[in-house]
């Protein structure tokens, strides 16, 4: 199993506009990818978001970010984020 902790910067009063766009990622996620586990989204503060997401395999990572409504969403986040996110692969044990 791949783990992933992704942690999202946005811009101060955009909280609502990126919820809204990163919400229907996390349906389309876990309605059409079989290779995920567990794919959520959690908010830490106003500016901080931190997808959890647990994977079969590499192979199912790996396919998660060539789907067309991850790179679709993904674009659409875009101009709410305050940087670039900051992504922790674990393995499983």
């Amino acid at each position: 199993m791949i783990g992933i902790v992704a942690t999202l910067k946005i811009k101060e009063d955009s909280g609502a506009e990126f919820e809204a766009v990163a919400s229907q990622l996390v349906e389309k996620v876990n309605a059409n990818e079989d290779g995920v586990v567990y794919y959520d989204l959690y908010k830490e503060n106003e500016t901080t978001y931190v997808f959890l997401e647990r994977y079969k395999d590499k192979e199912a990572q790996e396919a998660h970010g060539k789907t067309d409504y991850f790179i679709d969403l993904g674009a659409q986040m875009g101009p709410f984020m305050a940087g670039a996110p900051e992504i922790k692969v674990l393995a499983s044990v």
